[in-house]
């Protein structure tokens, strides 16, 4: 169990856990706004990664937990990513951390590690949410260069949440240190039109996008 310190009182969140064999490294992922932690995407991502040699957290924001479709307060989920993290390096300590989360829970990673709350050695966002569809004007972007570890926005060509595309592009250019890899049709949850590919397979194939990344930033120095 994950204990989350909240103004409302303490929760205790679940943790599902695919491990990895000897783990190179740990990868809390964070569900969107509209699913948990079980929706078949993330279980295929979490499936990638962990056969990868990443072990893979997933849980639950409270308002999820609590039974409540709308996300609370961004404090809330704020205070759950720094919990994570004091789980995921206090059961597997010292190997690296990565924050990761489809759209809100990428997000609210972002921001967690923005204000020093969480502090990953790198960030994977699965279709960040860069501003409501329609509305350019009101970009989530703010805070971004201010996040100090390294991010990769794993994006599709198609997703509503980031036309322009070239609005993601000045964004990624803004950070410390930030990639973007596209996923061509892909829509705000990576599928493409005209193809009918479960969601179990379409995580797996984009969590497989992220790997050459995740192994080129976690590298560590030689001994």
């Amino acid at each position: 169990m994950i204990p989350v310190a909240l103004p409302s009182g303490g929760v205790e969140l679940g943790a599902w856990v695919d491990d990895a064999d000897d783990p190179i490294g740990v990868i809390a992922l964070a569900h969107g706004a509209g699913a948990g932690h079980e929706h078949p995407f993330l279980d295929g991502v979490a499936q990638a990664w962990s056969a990868a040699g990443f072990t893979t957290v997933r849980f639950d924001f409270p308002y999820r937990h609590a039974g409540r479709r709308m996300p609370g307060p961004a404090a809330h989920a704020i205070e759950t990513w720094s919990a994570v993290e004091s789980f995921c390096r206090r059961v597997l300590p010292g190997i690296p951390f990565v924050a990761a989360g489809k759209s809100y829970g990428g997000r609210m990673a972002s921001v967690a590690a923005a204000e020093g709350r969480i502090a990953p050695e790198a960030l994977v966002y699965l279709g960040y949410p860069l501003h409501p569809p329609g509305r350019p004007e009101n970009a989530r972007t703010s805070h971004l260069p201010s996040v100090a570890a390294p991010q990769l926005f794993l994006a599709g060509t198609k997703d509503p949440f980031l036309q322009p595309l070239a609005d993601l592009e000045a964004a990624a250019a803004s950070c410390q240190v930030a990639d973007v890899r596209w996923i061509e049709g892909g829509g705000h949850s990576f599928e493409v039109a005209g193809t009918k590919l479960p969601a179990h397979e379409v995580g797996a194939a984009t969590a497989h996008v992220a790997l050459p990344w995740l192994a080129e930033r976690l590298q560590r120095p030689a001994a």
